[in-house]
C-alpha cells in the first residue's frame, strides 16, 4: 500500500482575519481544542502502529486545517514525529507560517513538505520572507503561495523577486466574482506563476478517473475516510480494521473539480508528471520534459493533457 492522506481534524481557528476566508479569527473553545489534539495523536499512533503490523506499506500526509495549525504545538510535535516513522515518506502541512520554527531541529527535515501561504494585509512581505529564510536555512522544502486578488498583484510579483528560484510561488485564482481574472491580469500571474491558468479552470471531472479514494484519501478527525474533501459521501473508517477494502480505482461523482487539492489528482491533467513525489505541497519536480528545472526553467502547457486550458482561462 502507498496512501497519501488529507488529514483534517476538528481544528477552526485562525489567528488571521483575511476577509475571503470563512474562518478568519475565529476561535475555538478549550474542549475543541483538547479534542482535536486528542484526534490529531490518534492518528499519529495509528500510522506508527501501521509501522508495526504493515511494515511494506507505506503512507505520506498533507494536514489541511480549516483555520492554522501551525500555532498550536500538538501539530509541530505530530508532524516531527511522522517524519522519523519509517513508514512515512511525505510528512506536510498548509500554513500560513506565522507560527514558530523552532521545532524544527527535532524532525527529519528530508521528509517534511510545508505549504506556506502569503496573506499581505495580515503579515509584513519581510516577515514573512524571514520565516521562509529559516525553511531554506533548515533544508526544509517549502512552497509559497498567494491569493490573485487584483489590489496584491504588485506585492505578489515583488514577493517573487524577493525569493529563490529554487522556491516555487504558486498563484489561486480568486474564483468567487466571475470573469474576475481578465487577460490582462492572466498575462502578469502567469509570467510568475507558469501553472497558474490551470488554476484559474474548473475542470471537467465527472466520470474522468482521479487517484482520490484509491491511492489518495481525506481522513476526519474521528477517522470517517472520504475520496477528498470535496465528495462529502464517507468510503469507510480509517480505524476499521477492514479500512483498505474500500480502497479502489473510482470515476469522480462532481461536475467539475476547482481546487488544487482535488484536480491534481485527475488522471487526464497528467499533473503527477510536474509535482511528482512533491504534489502533497505542491512543489514541482521539474519541467515536464524533464529539460529543465521548474521554476527558473520553462513549463509549457501544452504538454498537459488539458483540452479546456487556453490563454484566456
Amino acid at each position: 500500500m502507498n496512501l497519501a492522506m488529507l488529514y483534517r481534524g476538528s481544528l477552526a481557528s485562525c489567528n488571521y482575519a483575511c476577509d475571503y476566508c470563512p474562518f478568519a479569527k475565529r476561535v475555538d473553545p478549550p474542549e475543541a481544542l483538547r479534542q482535536d489534539r486528542q484526534q490529531l495523536e490518534r492518528f499519529v499512533d495509528w500510522i506508527a502502529h501501521r509501522a508495526t503490523i504493515a511494515p511494506e506499506d507505506r503512507y505520506s500526509v498533507l494536514v489541511t486545517p480549516w483555520g492554522e495549525a501551525l500555532v498550536r504545538w500538538w501539530y509541530a510535535d505530530a508532524l516531527a514525529r511522522l517524519s522519523h516513522l519509517p513508514n512515512v515518506t511525505k510528512s506536510a502541512i498548509q500554513t500560513n507560517l506565522s507560527g514558530k520554527l523552532d521545532w524544527l531541529p527535532s524532525a527529519n527535515v528530508a521528509k517534511l513538505g510545508l505549504w506556506c501561504t502569503y496573506h499581505p494585509n495580515e503579515v509584513t512581505r519581510e516577515r514573512f520572507l524571514q520565516q521562509c529564510q529559516r525553511l531554506l536555512d533548515a533544508g526544509v522544502p517549502f512552497s509559497v503561495g498567494v491569493v490573485g486578488l487584483k489590489e496584491h498583484a504588485d506585492e505578489i510579483a515583488a514577493l517573487r523577486a524577493a525569493l529563490p528560484k529554487s522556491v516555487y510561488l504558486w498563484i489561486n485564482a480568486y474564483k468567487r466574482t466571475p470573469d474576475y481574472t481578465d487577460s490582462e491580469l492572466l498575462e502578469r500571474f502567469t509570467a510568475i506563476d507558469p501553472l497558474f491558468p490551470i488554476n484559474t479552470v474548473r475542470h471537467r471531472s465527472q466520470g474522468h478517473a482521479c487517484r482520490t479514494g484509491d491511492s489518495v484519501i481525506s481522513v476526519d478527525g474521528d477517522g470517517t475516510m472520504r475520496r477528498c474533501h470535496f465528495v462529502r459521501e464517507p468510503i469507510g473508517n480509517l480505524y476499521d480494521a477492514d479500512f483498505a477494502d474500500a480502497l479502489r480505482p473510482r470515476l469522480c461523482e462532481n461536475a467539475t473539480c476547482g481546487c488544487h487539492i482535488g484536480y491534481v489528482h485527475l488522471e487526464r491533467l497528467g499533473l503527477n508528471r510536474v509535482f511528482g513525489s512533491g504534489v502533497l505541497e505542491r512543489i514541482p519536480r521539474g519541467n515536464v520534459d524533464g529539460s529543465e528545472q521548474f521554476p527558473g526553467g520553462h513549463f509549457d502547457a501544452n504538454l498537459l493533457s488539458c483540452p479546456e486550458l487556453s490563454r484566456n482561462g
